[in-house]
């Protein structure tokens, strides 16, 4: 990942709703949730939770995909471990000790 890449993403999540949002399709797994389910749990209007959605879209944090009248979003894993792996590839000068271990999230498909 370059540097580019990195603060796009983290742009995208540096905003309280935008972060609500991406967590939850974190915590809802590999299905994701419809646009309607995602206003409802976080009391956001249709119109500014498009525009949200739109904002992770555009820096790869979330996908959509539709199903019959819905869309469905759900959180890039790939993108969000990408993510973590970047912000922490030299930490602690190389010293194991100093480091939590990290371990990536790679939810099953169901």
């Amino acid at each position: 990942m370059d540097i580019k890449s990195a603060v796009i993403q983290l742009s995208s999540i540096a905003q309280e709703a935008r972060l609500e949002i991406f967590r939850l399709l974190v915590q809802a797994g590999t299905e994701g949730l419809p646009a309607g389910i995602i206003g409802e749990k976080l009391s956001i209007p249709p119109s500014t939770l498009s525009f949200h959605l739109k904002e992770l879209n555009y820096a790869g944090m979330v996908s959509s995909r539709q199903v019959s009248r819905f869309i469905y979003y759900t959180a890039n894993y790939e993108a969000m471990n990408g993510l973590l792996a970047y912000l922490t590839e030299n930490c602690c000068a190389g010293v194991a000790e100093c480091c939590p271990e990290v371990t990536n999230c790679n939810p099953e498909k169901v």
